[in-house]
């Protein structure tokens, strides 16, 4: 029973997700009201119709007290949020019992974050973004819509099934040697290659980040020297969508599981592991070869049908889109000042499992720079203007838009006069000035207010004509030719070709307990997170009916898991409240939980008051919202001058171990775990 939608101000639906649960019930509420031989209106518009009270509540208190609600719960237990961001309204709703608040609210922050990873500052402006999520074309919408939805259900699989997902941050493989061959590979000969190819191979394209992922695990990452750091929240969300495009079946991928005891060669200490087949069986060995551009992944997830409000199809297949065509991106550079620059994702597969992504910087990037400078003068004015701010504030706010104006006249003039969206935004900034700057004109009041949102508006659109519409550029897409795609893919096929089995089975034993259990006898898990780098390291939690690991597999091993998952919810709801150590005894185990601040040598800084939030505050993790880089802006003003670096440890413990063995571990632990955290990651 969940369901997950975007809506407008004017309460048009925008997007929508349910399970078939949900689909299920809506529509038989709906049929018990319909009037006999009455046949049920497409699913859009029953949900249109179930939400539009909500939507238009929500609005009209927004609009007369400037407050609204973020949550509540009906009588029968149906739990909604809703977070507005800019014009559009995002709801989750759980009927189940499967979710919690925080749970809710984390999605809707993730599909947001979706959002602007696709659609960039389109997602600023409401009725820009209603092209994008709600195109006339009904078979794009179709695709579009679908697409959503399954990058939907591909991070809920991954949430509920996958350690870095659950505390939100990367997690590599541990084999020092093969990592720094590979790093040392993608510098000097594959990215080296494609930037020094022609102009007309590469279409002005550069590579800027490049990275090898086995399943969800990072085996490499590169970037270019002239590139800025790419922060965890937007790898991630390139993870989602990676594994969207190529899924992992686990079954499939993984080889027999036959474990042997063996010295680890990756640095780590004895470990058990999987040897693969000998001899595969033809589907395995057909599966183990390059798969063809084109074809279908071995694993999808299955998505409700879309019905459309436009005609009575019920379903409508979609041919999938060309795998040699990137998918248009926009990330963060220079750790936040500048979001939603566009680039070109590669997504490459080398075998079922492994994938090479190429990050490129696209032409006329600096268009992104001025438009995002001044929207942000446009705000301001318009935040300034809302307040009623006079004196000195409009006196500071009318400087501000003298500077802007010389800047932007001048943009607009090397932009040329001939495009429309050029005319546009002229004709509405000449208003403007005529309004703001003439004697004759009001000057600088509420009056401004509308045009500072047909500005933004303008700027935004330009921005999507220039990066998303594939008008936008005389020539059409622009991207690295497909034989360039063909050389880099097979180049790093060839450098891997004798490892992919090894690969494959350390990406679901990357870290196992029994090298740790002779130095910490009676621990049952541990989690740990370098929250500058966006790092973890945990033993593996793989469970299936093929596999198991050092906690067996069946009810055990699966309880287990629910309680590290559950550990990691409280111990997010004891943060909230301020508190930075946590310990619970549960039953047979015994829970610890610490956050602490670290200088760049490792000598660990005192502790200091961690902010209260309240309960419906934005969701602690790195992947919707960055929690962990605000904290540590907030420790850092006490630290000027130093680099300040956070970490969080989560432990299990057999609840028989005494608790100043346990602390004493968790100690040990963190000290150990401390070094391997010293290879870069990024």
């Amino acid at each position: 029973m969940k369901c997950l939608l975007i809506a407008s101000e004017s309460a048009e639906i925008l997007f929508h997700w349910t399970d078939q649960e949900f689909q299920q019930n809506v529509q038989e509420k709906y049929r018990s009201s319909q009037e006999e031989g009455e046949g049920l209106p497409a699913f859009e518009d029953i949900i249109s119709t179930l939400f539009a009270p909500i939507i238009i509540s929500c609005g009209t208190m927004v609009y007369r007290q400037g407050d609204s609600y973020t949550s509540f719960t009906t009588e029968n237990n149906h739990i909604y949020v809703l977070c507005q961001f800019d014009e559009c309204l995002y709801i989750a709703v759980n009927g189940d019992g499967e979710e919690k608040e925080d749970d809710l609210r984390r999605k809707l922050y993730v599909m947001r974050k979706i959002t602007e990873v696709m659609f960039g500052m389109v997602t600023l402006s409401g009725s820009l973004l209603r092209k994008e999520l709600r195109p006339q074309d009904t078979e794009q919408r179709v695709r579009l819509w679908k697409h959503l939805q399954s990058l939907l259900d591909t991070y809920n699989y991954l949430r509920e099934n996958d350690q870095s997902f659950l505390v939100e941050a990367v997690e590599r493989l541990i084999h020092p040697t093969l990592c720094e061959q590979c790093i040392e590979f993608l510098e000097r000969r594959l990215v080296q290659q494609i930037n020094s190819s022609s102009q007309v191979e590469r279409a002005g394209e550069e590579v800027l980040h490049t990275f090898i992922l086995v399943h969800t695990k990072l085996l490499a990452f590169y970037s270019s020297r002239t590139a800025s750091t790419l922060n965890t929240s937007d790898l991630l969300t390139l993870i989602i969508m990676a594994q969207n495009m190529y899924p992992s079946n686990v079954e499939l991928d993984e080889p027999s599981p036959e474990v042997q005891d063996a010295e680890s060669t990756s640095g780590s200490g004895p470990e058990s592991f999987y040897t693969p087949e000998p001899s595969p069986s033809s589907r395995d060995s057909s599966s183990s070869e390059q798969p063809a551009r084109g074809s279908t992944p071995v694993f999808e997830f299955v998505d409700p049908d879309i019905q459309m409000a436009e005609d009575s199809l019920h379903t409508l297949e979609i041919s999938p889109p060309d795998p040699s065509t990137p998918r248009r991106v926009f990330l963060e550079l220079k750790d936040g000042q500048l979001p939603m620059v566009p680039h070109s994702m590669y997504c490459l597969p080398l075998w079922p499992g492994i994938t090479l992504v190429l990050l490129t910087k696209v032409p006329n990037i600096q268009l992104t720079r001025s438009v995002y400078s001044f929207l942000e003068d446009f705000t301001k004015l318009e935040k300034c203007l809302n307040e009623g701010q006079a004196g000195s504030g409009a006196a500071r706010g009318q400087l501000n838009m003298h500077n802007t104006r010389s800047k932007l006249d001048k943009f607009i003039r090397d932009l040329g006069p001939n495009e429309l969206q050029c005319v546009q935004l002229l004709n509405v900034w000449t208003e403007f000035k005529n309004r703001a700057f003439t004697r004759g004109g009001s000057g600088f009041n509420k009056d401004l207010i509308p045009l500072c949102k047909s500005m933004k508006t303008q700027l935004c659109s330009l921005y999507r004509q220039r990066f998303l519409t594939e008008s936008g550029s005389a020539d059409g897409p622009r991207c690295l030719s497909p034989a360039l795609q063909e050389r880099a893919q097979t180049m790093v096929q060839e450098k891997l070709m004798d490892w992919k089995d090894f690969l494959l089975v350390k990406s679901k034993r990357n870290i196992t307990m029994v090298s740790y259990l002779e130095e910490f006898p009676g621990l049952v898990h541990f989690i740990w997170v370098d929250r500058s780098s966006g790092q973890i390291i945990a033993p593996s939690l793989s469970i299936t009916e093929r596999t198991t690991s050092e906690l067996g597999k069946g009810p055990v091993a699966h309880y287990i898991k629910s309680k590290v998952w559950g550990l990691v919810r409280t111990t997010r709801q004891y943060l909230r409240k301020g508190y930075s150590t946590v310990t619970l005894r549960d039953g047979d185990f015994y829970f610890c939980y610490f956050l602490w601040f670290e200088n760049e040598n490792g000598y660990r800084l005192e502790a200091g008051d961690i902010p209260i939030l309240p309960d419906d505050s934005l969701p602690i993790g790195m992947l919707g919202y960055d929690y962990y880089r605000k904290l540590l802006r907030y420790y850092g003003k006490n630290h000027q001058g130093e680099a300040v670096k956070c970490y969080e440890l989560l432990t299990v413990h057999l609840g028989v171990i005494p608790t100043e063995i346990i602390l004493q571990h968790c100690r040990q632990l963190a000290s150990k775990l401390w070094e391997p955290s010293r290879n870069p990651l990024l």
